[in-house]
């Protein structure tokens, strides 16, 4: 359900464009991985991925469960809430596992939160945590690396600049664009995987942020 409301509702608020370096399905079981900068970007990931025929299981903050209407329907589909900072947070982990393992494709942001910046520039991901480099090793999983540009444009900063943000998008219609790389296999240990992945991401978002007429910042 929410792959079909981004893919249906995003067009209304910006003009999209996906691209893609491999042809074909990707491999049962493939770990998505984004870079994270907005509250609207997991709508342009997920209508991106809906467009190349994947509809995976995306981990979220486990706040995004309490939201009326969107709690429901998360649960729904099968996603998986994420307790950052409690003994609950390897649950994640294990849902996420179970999902490869049965051949679902599920979506992980590594970066584990949004940047404080207020302006609407987008900015090379931060450092990744070590999730998803712990998921591929448990589950021998490929992973996707994906880069998306233009979210900033729909909602940044404070909340109210965000609620502007996405008021104003229909009269604005930025240009938001999701690249998705070739599917690679981390290599072992925990350090290496996590470093191989940030590097197949940020190579992604170097590509989206170029076609939207982003400078390309590293750090």
């Amino acid at each position: 359900m929410l792959s079909r409301a981004a893919a249906a509702l995003l067009p209304l608020f910006g003009r999209l464009i996906v691209t893609r370096e491999s042809g074909g399905p990707f491999p049962a079981g493939s770990v998505f991985v984004a870079n994270h900068d907005s509250m609207a970007d997991p709508a342009l990931v997920l209508a991106a991925l809906r467009g190349v025929g994947v509809t995976p299981v995306v981990l979220a903050t486990a706040g995004l469960w309490r939201v009326p209407v969107l709690g429901r329907a998360l649960s729904k589909g099968g996603h998986v809430p994420v307790h950052r900072g409690s003994a609950r947070a390897a649950d994640a982990l294990q849902a996420a596992a179970e999902a490869v393992r049965s051949g679902r494709h599920v979506l992980i942001y590594a970066e584990g939160g949004l940047p404080s910046r207020p302006d609407a520039g987008c900015a090379a991901p931060r450092p990744f945590r070590t999730g998803l480099a712990r998921l591929s090793t448990a589950t021998g999983a490929p992973v996707v690396p994906v880069g998306q540009a233009g979210a900033r444009r729909l909602a940044s900063g404070p909340v109210a600049k965000q609620l502007a943000g996405v008021l104003t998008a229909p009269l604005r219609r930025p240009r938001l664009h999701v690249h998705i790389g070739h599917p690679v296999h981390l290599p072992p240990g925990t350090a290496a995987g996590t470093a191989t992945a940030h590097r197949a991401v940020s190579a992604a978002w170097r590509r989206a942020a170029r076609a939207v007429g982003e400078p390309v910042h590293e750090g």
